[in-house]
């Protein structure tokens, strides 16, 4: 009896712990350190346990006074994985059909370069190749940006360079925004804070008129910064609340970080909304590159409100040995007031 009571006690722990981690927005723990650790990684939760569940049923076999309870943490763990990999698919494993571009659409490239690893020349061959109207380069000191949107001014493709830096040593604390100058003007300010830690460049049309763009760079949620991390996705939240908005970068979380800071069900933060999810693409990873894209976590987003309709968007493979810890994510939209 004492047996069975206790193996009970031990699945019900089991199985609580395995909620949390399957679903912890239902109790509001989706930025807690531990638990953001673990969510981030929702293919490798699932793969380690399946191998866990196979491992414990073999065990269980041979050790009938555990059977019991080895068997019922198999079942639990099978369970786990299945719920993980149902999230998985419904968010999108891969979809990188674009509709066919019309006058007016945007491509928007995002590209945590790691200090601009990969080099100016095949950050702009990129640029050009995906024909790029707006290029979010966090990480990327102004020189390399300005070397950039030299190369696809030679290809026909003049950009505005606009660099917000918190330091000018460390590449990580400046973000780069490259923006199309058949868009107009657009200004940014460089002596004010955006997101806490590292900048986050926030460009407005000079005349008023287009939307604003935000190339986006939170900080990780490393331990001596969680809160600093939190702080930042609430301030992205709170800037893409009214005015027509796009958003690309390294966001440094997921979807289910993001729980609960959008205007909505459809949003991601306030009133953006994420163009993987909407093209079936959420699941596919983008850091770090030496991980298989669906083990890959999806922290690079291109985010809009819904005044754009979302008619394209890819991680960009093929470049995992280009320097950066960051696959690239290319985005097209097209404004639903032209």
């Amino acid at each position: 009896m004492l047996r069975r009571f206790v193996t009970l006690v031990l699945l019900l722990a089991v199985a609580a712990v395995l909620a949390v981690a399957a679903f912890p927005q239902a109790l509001g723990l989706q930025q807690h350190y531990y638990v953001a650790q673990i969510i981030a990684f929702r293919g490798v939760m699932g793969v380690v346990a399946l191998v866990l569940a196979v491992i414990l049923l073999v065990v269980g076999l041979a050790a009938r006074p555990l059977r019991r309870l080895f068997t019922g943490v198999t079942v639990l763990l099978v369970a786990f994985a299945a719920v993980s990999a149902g999230v998985l698919i419904e968010r999108g494993t891969g979809s990188t059909e674009f509709a066919k571009r019309q006058t007016g659409d945007l491509r928007v490239l995002a590209w945590n370069t790691r200090g601009a690893a990969p080099g100016a020349a095949a950050i702009a061959s990129l640029a050009i190749s995906t024909k790029a109207d707006i290029v979010s380069l966090p990480e990327t000191q102004k020189k390399t940006a300005a070397a950039v949107a030299a190369a696809m001014k030679k290809a026909g493709r003049p950009m505005r360079v606009l660099v917000l830096a918190y330091d000018q040593t460390s590449s990580a604390d400046s973000t780069s925004l490259l923006i199309s100058t058949k868009l107009g003007s657009y200004t940014t300010s460089t002596d004010k804070t955006t997101t806490d830690v590292l900048p986050t460049v926030v460009a407005r049309p000079a005349d008023g008129t287009g939307p604003v763009i935000v190339a986006a760079h939170p900080v990780a949620p490393v331990k001596a910064h969680m809160a600093a991390w939190s702080k930042d996705l609430k301030y992205l939240a709170k800037l893409c609340s009214g005015e027509s908005m796009i958003m690309a970068g390294d966001f440094n979380s997921t979807l289910d970080h993001e729980s609960g800071l959008g205007k909505d069900a459809t949003s991601a933060l306030g009133s953006c909304r994420d163009a993987a999810k909407a093209t079936g693409n959420a699941a596919v990873g983008t850091w770090p590159t030496n991980v298989p894209e669906l083990l890959a976590t999806p922290i690079d987003h291109v985010m809009a409100t819904p005044d754009w309709k979302v008619t394209g968007f890819k991680v960009i493979g093929g470049r995992d040995d280009a320097g950066s810890d960051h696959r690239p994510v290319l985005a097209q939209l097209v404004s639903k007031n032209q």
